[in-house]
């Protein structure tokens, strides 16, 4: 799990339940890191309450900073804080992912393609 987890908020005031909730889903975003990289990860997590016309929204913003000097971040809005932190992690997953691929070429798949290509 990232032990290194920011969680603020703007105009909202973050729960106890909030905190532990969100901490639990984007702490294991670390599955997905280099296994060097596990320990240096730090994460900041904004949650802004935005008043509209038609009802509250809050807005989600994640940033991880990873080693090398690269942010990986991700932002919804939503009418749910829970749903919005779900939905963050969905796309910090996918991001994790390509930057994980990025510093392994090793693990692309179309690599094997190349090496036992027929004809």
């Amino acid at each position: 799990m990232i032990d290194k987890i920011e969680i603020t908020g703007s105009n909202y005031k973050p729960t106890e339940s909030f905190q532990k909730y969100a901490k639990k889903r984007l702490g294991k975003l670390d599955r997905y890191m280099p296994r060097g990289y596990k320990k240096d990860i730090v994460m900041k997590v904004i949650v802004t309450e935005v008043d509209r016309s038609h009802g509250n929204k809050y807005e989600i913003s994640t940033a991880m900073e990873v080693p090398g000097g690269k942010v990986i971040a991700a932002r919804d809005e939503c009418s749910n804080v829970f749903a919005g932190v779900d939905i963050v992690e969905a796309k910090m997953v996918a991001q994790v992912r390509r930057y994980k691929l990025e510093m392994n070429p090793h693990l692309r798949k179309n690599m094997f393609r190349k090496i036992f290509k027929k004809g």
